[in-house]
């Protein structure tokens, strides 16, 4: 897996239709700042409301620019393991490096449910899988303990993307996969400085779609042990990415590219564009910070 910024990349729209040129210019723009993996069809990426050839061509375009020099990962996770399971074939035909599979949302498993879950897709993929943990969308938080049997008992579950904002969550993960060769990254881009500092090996980024270069800076400053310049480029832009999150994400990111001039301010139902104040207070902060 990757160190560094995995970013979680937003997906274009135009008039209703996913906008491949934007796309394939905020893609070049991030692999040209030096992220490490580009996460296709996420949240971030409204992955939740794009078609199965949505995804493939996304899937593909994505890997076309990439090469071999940036992983990429594709968000295939949903509440029915035999979709999730279809979804990952899908996404590793096409050329994902890896797949992100959220927990199972609204459904609620128990943590047997989440084991036997993971366990089933695991025995039937032979392509990396990255958990990912984000209880505020899915009603369901998966346990370190469980996260450690699984890498543990898994051979191709090889990280976290772990996005409770407890952060001792991931402490205690670190702990108990430790020797494992299992990754951690921060799915908080205001926890990422800190998660990084106690073990985790960087972050799958809503910020980085907007600041590329200044993520890879600070989780390389981290990775190389120079926490007070990582600390100084956390607290400079710890505001913008708290600002991208005062609406649902990806509203606050898709209005703030667009404010750059590099996408339509166009996200699909049942999302909304931005209101007005959102707008006004993230143009303030991009003036701010000279962006």
């Amino acid at each position: 897996m990757f160190s560094g910024v995995g970013t979680a990349i937003v997906t274009p729209f135009k008039d209703g239709e996913v906008d491949y040129q934007a796309y394939e210019r905020l893609v070049r723009w991030q692999v040209e700042s030096g992220v490490s993996a580009i996460i296709v069809a996420g949240t971030t990426g409204e992955g939740a409301t794009l078609t199965v050839d949505e995804r493939n061509r996304l899937t593909s375009l994505t890997k076309e620019i990439c090469g071999a020099a940036v992983q990429v990962i594709v968000g295939t996770g949903t509440n029915d393991t035999r979709k999730t399971l279809e979804l990952s074939k899908n996404a590793q035909q096409h050329g994902a490096d890896a797949v992100l599979i959220v927990t199972p949302y609204y459904n609620k498993p128990t943590q047997e449910g989440l084991y036997a879950h993971y366990r089933f897709l695991s025995e039937r993929l032979d392509i990396p899988i990255v958990i990912y943990n984000v209880p505020s969308r899915t009603g369901v938080n998966i346990s370190p303990e469980t996260v450690a049997r699984l890498a543990s008992d898994c051979p191709n579950i090889v990280a976290i993307k772990e996005a409770n904002p407890d952060v001792s969550q991931s402490d205690e993960i670190y702990r108990l996969t430790r020797g494992m060769n299992f990754y951690i990254y921060s799915g908080n881009d205001d926890r990422a400085f800190h998660m990084m500092c106690a073990g985790a090996k960087g972050v799958i980024s809503v910020a980085s779609n907007v600041i590329p270069r200044a993520m890879v800076e600070m989780t390389q400053a981290v990775l190389n042990g120079d926490v007070k310049t990582a600390l100084e480029i956390h607290v400079r832009y710890l505001k913008l990415m708290k600002l991208l999150f005062i609406e649902t994400n990806p509203i606050p990111v898709k209005a703030m590219l667009s404010l750059m001039g590099f996408i339509q301010n166009e996200l699909r139902l049942p999302l909304v564009p931005a209101s007005q104040q959102t707008i006004d207070k993230l143009s303030q902060a991009l003036k701010e910070l000279g962006i």
